[in-house]
């Protein structure tokens, strides 16, 4: 009996044993680390996941398609005429409300039926870049299967507001140039608040917003009144000291390894050939001899900071810095954060530093692909921190200027355009970015504005890209940038806008930075 009873017991125990061993989950396949910047450029160019940009344009991530496989860009401008083999762009006009931001154009393009089956034909799920979003574009992208490769839309809008911006400076160890944080009530109050530690030539930013459009030069009442409205609705807004200051960007990317950076690149500002906004971004330079040794160093270090900071924040990838250089003092504070690809990207990813190694939307994309690898940020830092690896290039952002509400006859194509020895110039030849550009006679242009389009005051009609710079050590417009500006205005064609039957003049897109 003793004898059947542990018998008994011997196979409920093994009973149980076999159980156990049939219920374990079988360890999930782990991916082949990459060692490196030749892994990780295989790994893209063998890549399955279909990427998009999607965007107004594909100006930011120009040749993006040439280092991923599968990679396209869903457009509501189609740039190139449909001669770009990679640029999507829904044929139909569907009625939409104004369009007030490129979240709009995000939304729109997400919501049309052509893009959705444009993504289901090549399966339907996938990643995508953008410029902006929002919630709302955050549930768009989902319901198509794709995932946004970016933080959040609500960490994006929080460190966008300039008011944050500064608090994380302070977190991170990055100086800004003097200023404080507050309401401001009226001009009599802003003198109480500022006058003792900024003085009275101010600069005030309001928490968002492009430089064009929010940053406000108050020296005396009459200024204030200019924008009195605008400041005193918000909550706070940063006040800063005016000083006498020369613009800089530079772009860098947040990564698990640490954090990456570029170059620090010259700013164009408010250029009456380029731009109707006094304080509005209008173009970049990138050269070795840009700023002093010295200099960028600092940038570098301040940027290295502040990504750091931001990795403790919880945000990952791509991130520009605007910084500004004190002409007296050469201090360098920081002006504001970008948490995205930007206007300059295009200008960054096509350097020679970029092109050596890699550009950096690919160390941002890495961040999502759910891939392990291994980089040496460090080794990457030195290299492109070195002067050899640094070709001289400049882009003009050009803006419509004139109050004149117009509308486009003509329009030039985008691609490599030559100038004449009589300062008139010709379309060349198609391409789709500014490698192909052989010369300093040669430039690059990228439509914006189109035939059949609207020009207002701040419209974008194109940006032009070419070798070379694009200004002088004292921050003046060269000759040839100003030549080659006339000469691209010259090829558009336009008439007034006349309205008739009680109608409206037309908002259109583009009363915002699209770029």
């Amino acid at each position: 009996m003793l004898a059947t009873k542990n018998k008994a017991l011997v196979r409920k125990s093994t009973q149980k044993l076999t159980v156990k061993k049939k219920t374990k989950k079988p360890s999930k396949p782990t991916a082949p680390m990459l060692n490196g910047i030749s892994d990780i450029r295989r790994f893209f160019y063998r890549n399955e996941t279909p990427i998009y940009f999607i965007s107004a344009t594909n100006f930011n991530l120009l040749g993006a398609d040439e280092w991923i496989r599968g990679f396209k860009f869903i457009c509501y401008i189609e740039c190139f005429d449909g001669l770009h083999p990679n640029v999507f762009s829904p044929k139909e006009e569907l009625p939409h409300e104004d369009f007030e931001s490129i979240e709009d154009i995000n939304n729109y393009l997400l919501e049309h039926k052509e893009v959705a089956d444009y993504i289901k034909e090549r399966g339907g799920k996938g990643k995508a870049l953008m410029l902006m979003f929002n919630e709302h574009t955050e549930k768009l992208a989902k319901r198509l299967g794709l995932e946004i490769c970016f933080p959040s839309a609500k960490m994006r809008n929080f460190m966008d507001n300039k008011v944050n911006t500064n608090r994380i400076a302070e977190k991170a160890g990055v100086p800004c140039v003097p200023y404080l944080l507050s309401k401001v009530k009226s001009y009599d109050h802003l003198n109480e608040l500022a006058k003792k530690k900024l003085g009275t030539d101010l600069v005030i930013q309001t928490p968002f917003g492009d430089s064009g459009h929010t940053t406000f030069f108050i020296s005396n009442e009459q200024e204030w009144n200019k924008y009195a409205d605008e400041i005193v609705k918000e909550k706070e807004v940063k006040v800063m000291k005016r000083i006498n200051c020369k613009g800089s960007a530079i772009e860098a990317c947040v990564t698990q390894h640490g954090t990456i950076v570029a170059p620090l690149m010259t700013e164009l500002v408010g250029f009456k050939e380029l731009t109707p906004y006094k304080g509005g971004w209008c173009g970049n330079e990138i050269f070795a001899d840009a700023f002093t040794p010295a200099i960028r160093a600092q940038a570098r270090k301040y940027t290295q900071l502040f990504g750091n900071q931001l990795r403790k924040e919880g945000y990952k990838g791509y991130f520009e810095l605007d910084f500004l250089i004190d002409k007296d003092t050469q201090k360098v504070y920081l002006g504001e954060l970008n948490p995205r690809i930007t206007g300059a990207s295009s200008i960054t990813n096509h350097a020679v530093f970029a092109l050596s190694d890699m550009p950096l939307f690919l160390f941002h994309m890495m961040e999502w692909m759910n891939q392990p690898y291994k980089l040496n940020v460090n080794a990457i830092n030195s290299r492109w921190f070195k002067a050899e690896n640094i070709d001289s290039w400049g882009q003009l952002v050009i803006k419509y200027i004139d109050k004149q509400v117009q509308i486009i006859t003509e329009a030039p194509l985008s691609g490599i355009y030559k100038m004449n020895a009589d300062e008139t110039i010709e379309y060349s030849r198609m391409d789709t970015h500014r490698r192909a550009v052989e010369t300093e006679q040669e430039a690059f242009f990228l439509r914006i504005s189109r035939k059949d389009d609207y020009f207002y005051e701040g419209a974008d009609m194109g940006i032009l890209v070419m070798r070379g710079r694009m200004m002088t050590d004292d921050f003046k417009m060269v000759p040839r940038a100003s030549k080659w500006i006339a000469a691209i205005k010259a090829l558009y064609k336009a008439v007034d806008y006349v309205p008739t039957n009680n109608q409206q003049e037309p908002a259109e897109i583009g009363g915002f930075k699209m770029i």
